[in-house]
């Protein structure tokens, strides 16, 4: 399966602007919902700083896109799982008064042929409105979500979103800009990958794919492989070939001033099982930089557990057992092909790259709008 690319490999998106309130209030609310192939995740939040303090979440895995790989469709209790997710969301977004809200959906919907049909479901049952967004906007604001882990150090950035039927991935050169502004450029990516109308110093994005595979779509391809090993390595080695249009996978990177920095539910349990965390504590694992070498030692772990093993392992939770060996195989392909042997690791993604672009464009946060 070729990756999913637009017209023109590495074409980038155009900017999608939010209409800003015309009233701007510091101190609104703002919800993000992200409908993945897994998962429903939302958050509700506050502008605070140059930040934004979450005053509400939800996360629920929903398996929207369970049967849509040898069915092409959304599946009637998939889609009745997801909507009751969403009432939940929507009670939610009463209960805080939420002013502005983006509620996007991805790769399932993306692909699937009755998508339309569950939106307007969706917003016949819960009144909630969902946008189907492209893999461009979904890089991007993966990307965006990332700009305070990026190290002032840094000069070429990985950005890697592993999601449950998709794989993002954008590389960024960020060596003609100040070493002080390094973050804010990639704030500034909300805008467009392209965008350069403005006169801050510009983070240049040298090429970005959408692979369509991710946690559940890769699991579903191999699931015919009894042996548990053979099938984590079929999976790492055919994840690998689909790297071949992205142009950075065939010129060899400095491993000086490079990093990669993962935002997925595969590369926070895994630094979660690393730190031996019982009980999921995000303060911890949010960036938190891995070796090869640990990242490694947890995946070796897992094969040696086994699909008994894995069940049992409270590091892992119930949700992400069944998922977590075809989200290691992508990450170890990735730390295979690319010159570094250190992985930051992001709690936030999605969520909280829709967050930073709404306050942004409503110029709410400090220092913005960015």
């Amino acid at each position: 399966m070729a990756p999913k690319r637009p017209a023109g490999a590495g074409a980038f998106p155009k900017p999608v602007a939010t209409p800003a309130p015309t009233t701007l209030d510091p101190v609104a609310t703002y919800a993000a919902l992200d409908l993945g192939t897994n998962s429903c995740r939302m958050l509700v939040a506050q502008p605070k700083g140059s930040q934004f303090h979450v005053v509400d979440s939800f996360s629920k895995s929903v398996q929207l896109g369970a049967g849509l790989e040898a069915s092409g469709r959304l599946s009637r209790s998939s889609m009745a799982r997801t909507v009751q997710a969403l009432k939940i969301c929507k009670s939610k977004f009463q209960k805080h008064r939420v002013q502005r809200m983006k509620l996007v959906a991805t790769e399932a919907c993306r692909r699937a042929r009755n998508a339309r049909d569950f939106i307007r479901f969706v917003r016949r049952e819960t009144g909630l409105r969902l946008d189907i967004i492209e893999p461009e906007e979904e890089a991007r604001l993966a990307v965006v979500s990332c700009a305070p882990l990026v190290s002032v150090r840094t000069e070429q950035l990985l950005v890697v979103d592993i999601g449950g039927g998709s794989t993002e991935l954008v590389w960024i050169d960020l060596s003609r800009v100040p070493a002080a502004e390094r973050p804010r450029s990639i704030m500034r990516l909300h805008k467009g990958f392209d965008y350069s109308e403005d006169l801050f110093p510009r983070a240049r994005v040298v090429d970005w794919i959408s692979v369509p595979l991710g946690v559940a779509t890769l699991k579903d391809q191999f699931s015919d492989v009894e042996d548990d090993s053979g099938r984590f390595a079929l999976m790492s080695w055919y994840f690998e070939e689909q790297l071949a249009e992205f142009s950075p996978y065939a010129h060899e990177q400095a491993r000086e001033g490079f990093q990669i920095i993962g935002t997925s539910g595969t590369v926070t349990t895994v630094a979660a099982s690393h730190l031996g965390l019982r009980r999921y504590d995000r303060t911890k694992v949010d960036g938190l930089r891995m070796s090869s070498d640990q990242i490694d030692a947890v995946i070796r772990g897992y094969l040696d557990l086994g699909e008994a093993g894995r069940r049992a392992d409270p590091r892992i939770g119930k949700d992400r057992q069944s998922l977590i060996m075809s989200g290691s195989a992508i990450l170890q392909a990735l730390m295979r092909v690319w010159p570094t042997d250190r992985l930051s690791v992001a709690d936030r993604g999605l969520r909280e790259g829709l967050l930073y672009a709404q306050m942004s464009s409503d110029g709410v946060l400090e220092d913005g709008p960015f």
